[in-house]
């Protein structure tokens, strides 16, 4: 018998691997936190599938999403990025991942970590809705509304709340899976 999942990543295989194994869990890493920012993104005005499907040419463009070596990137990295048929060759988006990552490290040297800093944004805790359909699910929150606004004011780019609120999904601050799928209750 075969699980009962989230309508979203249909019989693609990849999107149902990320589904089934990272997006929705709590996520507590820098690193990690630092590549969902990075490919959430990029994901701006495009699909999740086609960014999924370039995550491992981001990887490697993208030093394995190392913010400390992205955030000394100069213009002539940004250049060789901009050339890098692998990945979305938006200069915007890599301009905005370099200075995000420059802002990261102040996060991190404000607040010990950038994972307290933004799970402040949910008290520490994931945030469980309990929605039956795809239909339900919203594509912002008062939660991301003042993440983006808070992120905006310390200089971060490409972080509206539609963006922070994909952030939540995949990190796992917010429980998005419909009540029908096997990851609901167990994230």
């Amino acid at each position: 018998m075969e699980m009962k999942r989230c309508v979203w990543p249909g019989s693609n295989e990849a999107m149902q691997k990320y589904h089934d194994e990272e997006w929705g869990v709590p996520l507590h890493d820098d690193m990690k936190l630092f590549e969902f920012l990075v490919l959430d993104t990029f994901q701006a005005g495009l699909s999740w599938q086609i960014i999924l499907n370039k995550r491992e040419a981001f990887r490697k463009a993208f030093d394995n999403f190392d913010y400390k070596k992205i955030a000394k990137y100069g213009e002539g990295k940004i250049a060789e990025l901009i050339g890098d048929e692998g990945i979305v060759r938006n200069k915007l988006k890599i301009s905005a991942t370099v200075n995000n990552a420059q802002k990261f490290i102040e996060v991190q040297k404000e607040f010990g970590s950038f994972d307290k800093y933004i799970w402040q944004f949910t008290n520490g805790k994931t945030l469980k809705n309990k929605f039956k359909g795809i239909k339900e699910i919203s594509s912002r929150n008062a939660e991301s509304d003042l993440m983006s606004i808070d992120l905006k004011k310390r200089g971060f780019k490409f972080v509206g709340s539609t963006i922070c609120y994909a952030f939540m999904q995949a990190s796992g601050m917010v429980n998005d899976h419909t009540t029908d799928c096997f990851k609901y209750g167990g994230v």
